[in-house]
């Protein structure tokens, strides 16, 4: 299950990046160019506390990215 969380939320980072560089949405999220690549290739799993915290800076929600 965890594999498929990281999988939701690699492809809601996708989609909440759009065009914008790797460098500049990571600066928005306050993480690093690369742990934003690893989260968006499932390569590097989130924190509950990170997570909230990139949610907050996104003006998301938990529903927007896990929508089941």
């Amino acid at each position: 299950m965890g594999k498929s969380l990281d999988k939701q939320f690699a492809r809601f980072l996708r989609q909440q990046r759009g065009n914008e560089s790797y460098a500049v949405f990571a600066k928005r999220l306050g993480i690093s160019a690369s742990t934003l690549f690893r989260l968006e290739n499932s390569d590097q799993s989130v924190t509950l506390g990170k997570l909230e915290d990139i949610l907050k800076r996104l003006k998301a929600r938990m529903g927007d990215v896990f929508p089941e």
